[in-house]
């Protein structure tokens, strides 16, 4: 369920998965979380982004590097 918070759609940055009703990609999401950021931070920063918005970039995240084996 938390997946369906995560969109692909080309005309949305080029197609990239962002966290759905945003252009926040999971991949900036993960390079904010790799820079130090809390995802409270994250929460204050980004208008609308929930924590479960959070963990759906990190379960997508999971699943992409799970289909590359």
């Amino acid at each position: 369920q938390l997946l369906s918070r995560i969109t692909l759609d080309p005309k949305v940055m080029v197609g990239k998965p962002v966290i759905s009703g945003t252009r926040l990609t999971v991949e900036y999401i993960l390079n904010l979380l790799g820079h130090g950021e809390t995802a409270e931070s994250i929460i204050e920063e980004y208008a609308g982004v929930t924590i479960e918005d959070i963990q759906a970039s990190l379960l997508n995240s999971s699943h992409s590097l799970n289909r590359i084996k």
